[in-house]
């Protein structure tokens, strides 16, 4: 355990990047930008990167916002307004406001903290962890910050360890034996190994610590290039890793997980398909992301709902969930649910039955609906009798049926299908 007297996170702010929409997840990010998307049960994507600073002892933070910001201000609002400024101690929300010049919003990830940099001066702090806000991990940051202050580093990079042939669909690193990164390749077809393994390769998690100075100047003379396109990874990085020192830092030093035994986690829920199944994951017998974890919890929103409830039980007719995960203020009424997971206030009627289902807050089943490998959108009402999973050229007429074969089904897809019926 480090003194928390000399711990670094204490001397460090956590800058996280939530602008982008994330529009792999089609109509899930028609109302919100992909970090403000649900997940877990009763979360946020960004919710992950936020409680993993405060976890590890930042507490000073900003989110840089852009793309249809509204849902994520509202939850941070809602959510992580237990700072104390009296303290020290703050989360501040940073909209693209044009503060660079009149026409321009925010241009790239580097950009979004170059049009801050009085905020972030303001906050007196050594160092900087940028932070994407849409993965789906616990890592603690005071580790990453440590090497990064052993190895005298320019910038520490958080990466993945992935097999070789799955790495071309990442930004990956060549290192040495000492894990100094040696190049930085974007997408390539034939990625390198590592020294100790060349079966693997070493991705980037999108995580970067960096001396607050150095950072500084790097970002004001890339405001003034007028070739760069003002993004971490495709600017900053490479100029980094040429003429400076660039660290490797790899996320199994890192990773919080519930025993040594248990394998790390971290997942990009960017699809319909990768959305569905970490959701699901988490109603396994013991599933790989301890949400359970005392020592790491997930902080977020706790809307105040009254316990799930179960009702009716009759031979065709029981309220009832098997490997499943029911949340707060939910109404199983004579309902079958199996591998599911129901988030807040979802209310399922008589003679229906949810198998694989992802069903966001405030949806309501009416009776004899049948709804298998699906995600159902916040706020839905589907209608009496629907049935959905089991024909999928039906589905696909009303429906956005995913490459997985999973359906996503929003009120929208509901009203156009209810109208030409």
């Amino acid at each position: 355990m480090v003194d928390s007297a000399t711990r670094l996170s204490q001397r460090s702010m956590a800058f996280v990047l939530a602008g982008g929409r994330g529009s792999r997840l089609k109509e899930l990010t028609d109302r919100r930008v992909k970090p403000a998307v649900y997940f877990g049960g009763k979360t946020r994507i960004v919710d992950f990167a936020l409680s993993n600073a405060l976890n590890s002892g930042i507490r000073k933070m900003a989110i840089a916002t852009q793309y249809k910001a509204h849902s994520l201000i509202r939850h941070c609002q809602r959510g992580w307004s237990f700072f104390r400024a009296e303290r020290n101690e703050f989360l501040d929300i940073l909209p693209a406001s044009q503060r660079y010049d009149e026409q321009t919003w925010y241009r790239g990830t580097a950009d979004a903290v170059a049009q801050n940099i009085d905020i972030v001066d303001s906050y007196d702090v050594d160092y900087v962890v940028i932070l994407a806000g849409d993965h789906i991990y616990k890592m603690d940051y005071e580790r990453m910050l440590r090497q990064h202050v052993e190895t005298k580093a320019d910038v520490t990079i958080g990466c993945l360890t992935v097999p070789r042939a799955e790495a071309s669909a990442f930004g990956v690193m060549a290192v040495d034996d000492k894990d100094v990164i040696t190049s930085f390749l974007e997408k390539p077809k034939d990625p390198p190994g590592t020294p100790d393994d060349p079966n693997v390769t070493l991705a980037s998690m999108g995580i970067y610590v960096f001396n607050w100075d150095f950072l500084r100047d790097l970002l004001i003379r890339d405001m003034e290039d007028q070739n760069s396109s003002h993004d971490f990874g495709n600017d900053l990085i490479p100029e980094i890793v040429k003429g400076g020192k660039a660290q490797a830092h790899r996320f199994t030093d890192s990773c919080v997980r519930a025993s040594t035994e248990a394998p790390t986690y971290w997942r990009d829920v960017g699809t319909v398909d990768a959305f569905h199944k970490a959701n699901l994951d988490l109603t396994n017998f013991a599933p790989d992301l301890d949400l359970w974890d005392k020592d790491w919890p997930i902080w977020t929103y706790a809307e105040a709902t009254p316990p799930a409830k179960f009702i009716h039980d009759e031979a065709d007719r029981r309220g009832a969930a098997i490997s499943s995960m029911v949340s707060g203020g939910c109404i199983i009424s004579g309902s079958e649910i199996r591998e599911s997971l129901l988030f807040t206030q979802v209310h399922t009627n008589s003679y229906s039955s949810l198998v694989r289902a992802v069903v966001l807050p405030r949806v309501y089943v009416s009776r004899n609906a049948r709804l298998k490998n699906v995600v159902i959108d916040r706020g839905v009402h589907i209608p009496e009798g629907l049935v959905v999973g089991e024909d999928p050229v039906e589905d696909a007429k009303w429906f956005r049926v995913s490459d997985g074969g999973v359906t996503l089904i929003t009120q929208k897809m509901l009203d156009a299908r209810a109208a030409a019926l």
